[in-house]
């Protein structure tokens, strides 16, 4: 592990912030930026979401892990307009968020990308940007109709769109269709253009499914980033080394319910963890470090 005195500010801090909190489920954070209490989301006769009580602790990088079919996506999409929960609530900087629109909850600093990117293929990729410009005054009809009135924030939204395709090494492809990117690099548009909100928040599904690994650490580095400008991120991955590398806390779910929380390493070694990701061991041994690396090993392999 490196030196305290080697790790990047954002790192160090968080490490203090969280060096008190238990390693366990539902665990109160010191500054919390969301909390959820008992949101729970049915399908017919199946629960696929039954959280009892998470915080997401300010201006860190959590991660949000399982095997498949935990509800980790549901969950995401619940906390983020895009799904209503049949029971539960739950606050962003204190506020109630609980059946507020997504493009409401994107409003109020807290923004998401997809498993599945959602670029606009057929639109520019500075326009893909644009678009993710909020309060645009161009957007309503009757001062649409009047250029004096929205022009100059159009630029200024413009000019913050070139910025960060900069950032993201996109500027070369400002003029192409977003449709002929890359996977990789629709990952970074899409994280690229959740940035133009000025979210206090990000929310990454999965940010390195179907990513050329030669754009792997480039978007790592870019996650990373994103703490030491103080915003907050949650992401949903199955890669156990990108987890350990960038995470300040792991969540653990597995169906349905958070099942353990604490730093990276120590839920690596969780025997819940192994027992959710591997099966439960009915013979009464206990979990030795081959069964860790196995963890590991699912983890890089699973899917959603």
């Amino acid at each position: 592990m490196a030196d305290e005195t080697t790790v990047a500010p954002g790192v160090a801090r968080m490490r203090e912030a969280l060096k008190d909190v238990p390693h366990e489920p539902g665990a109160p954070k010191p500054d919390p930026i969301l909390v959820a209490d008992k949101v729970v989301r049915r399908f017919g006769g199946l629960t696929a979401v039954s959280v009892d009580h998470v915080e997401i602790p300010r201006g860190g990088i959590t991660a949000l892990i399982g095997p498949n079919g935990a509800g980790k996506t549901t969950f995401f999409n619940l906390l983020t307009g895009f799904d209503k929960p049949d029971e539960g609530d739950w606050t962003f900087n204190g506020k109630p968020l609980a059946g507020v629109p997504a493009h409401k909850v994107a409003n109020q600093g807290m923004v998401r990308t997809f498993q599945l990117t959602k670029a606009l293929s057929r639109l520019k990729v500075i326009d893909n940007m644009r678009l993710g410009g909020t309060g645009q005054r161009g957007e309503k009809f009757w001062q649409s109709l009047i250029p004096a009135l929205w022009r100059g924030q159009e630029k200024e939204i413009t000019e913050r769109a070139d910025d960060l395709l900069a950032r993201f090494k996109l500027d070369a492809k400002r003029e192409d269709f977003a449709g002929s990117l890359s996977g990789g690099q629709r990952k970074l548009l899409e994280m690229a253009r959740a940035l133009m909100v000025q979210p206090d928040m990000v929310m990454l599904d999965e940010p390195m499914a179907g990513v050329n690994p030669a754009l792997t650490q480039s978007l790592l580095g870019h996650v990373k980033d994103l703490r030491e400008d103080g915003m907050t991120v949650l992401f949903v991955e199955h890669d156990m080394d990108m987890v350990r590398d960038i995470s300040d806390w792991v969540i653990v779910m597995a169906q349905g319910k958070v099942i353990a929380e604490g730093t990276p390493d120590t839920v690596m070694a969780d025997p819940r963890v192994i027992d959710a990701y591997l099966g439960a061991h009915h013979d009464g041994t206990e979990h030795d470090p081959d069964v860790v690396a196995a963890l590991e090993a699912e983890g890089e392999t699973a899917d959603e």
